[in-house]
């Protein structure tokens, strides 16, 4: 699987790269970002994955964040990619912020006309980790994950349908109850189709009432202020329920005065990165 390199500045000592690929999974060229701390220039390292949020490329987090300099101290790669396949040529994927094009939810389409690019899941937890081992020095059984808002969303359930192979998942400002909110109901009618059992093996809630793997440690801060809370888009004491009640370890920090943006994340994405840094490098 070919890379083709869009960009490489130094960064904390390392590389904030881009590349740019054709995704057989996606049927499309993807763009993702790479970050390599000093560590990858002598030794495997371990990877975490970012998954951002409704509207973002690959972009946001990598120029927003500041994820960099705790990547390097502890000597972990981030990979960012994008948030949906582009360029689809798709009858209506450019018509609305919230499904389409910048939305793909991470589910795998089952409906016409997205089925055939539409395959975020799969992409994300096979093709990308496959091109990422083959291409960079990655540690392949040290692999994390993350993400924001929809993204946070497709990292709890990249987490919790695949016991095992993260060995760590936070998020920030998780939509955590998809099959229950707006957001949700929209993108998985439209991805996947009217019948709503099939949309609960993307609900984190949902998957977390039934989780039966190894011990899996999860790390969410939400913002106080944030619009999307108030308005129940997010609902995550749903989830906190659930993982209570099946025991699932759950660190959940609600913010004062933080709002939905990437100011909340800039603010608190190092103390996730620790997270994840004492799970991968253990």
């Amino acid at each position: 699987m070919a890379l083709a390199q869009v960009s490489s500045n130094k960064c904390s000592g390392g590389y904030q790269k881009v590349f740019e690929h054709d995704s057989t999974e996606l049927k499309c060229k993807m763009k993702v970002a790479v970050y390599l701390p000093p560590k990858a220039e002598n030794e495997k390292c371990p990877v975490f994955y970012w998954l951002s949020g409704l509207t973002c490329t690959e972009q946001n987090f990598i120029t927003k964040a500041g994820s960099q300099q705790a990547a390097s101290e502890h000597g972990i790669i981030i990979v960012a990619p994008d948030t949906s396949p582009r360029g689809c040529n798709i009858e209506g994927e450019d018509e609305s912020w919230d499904f389409g094009t910048g939305a793909g939810f991470y589910v795998n389409a089952t409906q016409e006309p997205w089925k055939t690019n539409y395959c975020m899941y799969t992409y994300v937890t096979e093709e990308l980790p496959r091109l990422i081992n083959a291409n960079f020095p990655a540690d392949p059984e040290k692999m994390s994950i993350s993400g924001h808002s929809m993204g946070g969303h497709g990292a709890l359930i990249c987490a919790l349908k695949n016991p095992g192979k993260y060995k760590a998942v936070s998020a920030f400002a998780p939509i955590c109850n998809p099959i229950q909110c707006a957001w949700g109901q929209k993108a998985f009618s439209g991805y996947l189709g009217k019948d709503k059992k099939t949309w609960e093996a993307y609900d984190a809630t949902v998957l977390a009432a039934s989780y039966s793997g190894p011990q899996l440690d999860i790390l969410i801060d939400q913002g106080r202020d944030d619009q999307f809370l108030s308005a129940s888009q997010l609902l995550p004491d749903n989830l906190i329920a659930a993982c209570s009640e099946k025991k699932i370890p759950v660190v959940f920090r609600l913010q004062p005065g933080y709002d939905h943006s990437y100011f909340f994340i800039y603010s608190f994405i190092t103390d996730h990165i620790k997270h994840h840094a004492k799970f991968l490098n253990a």
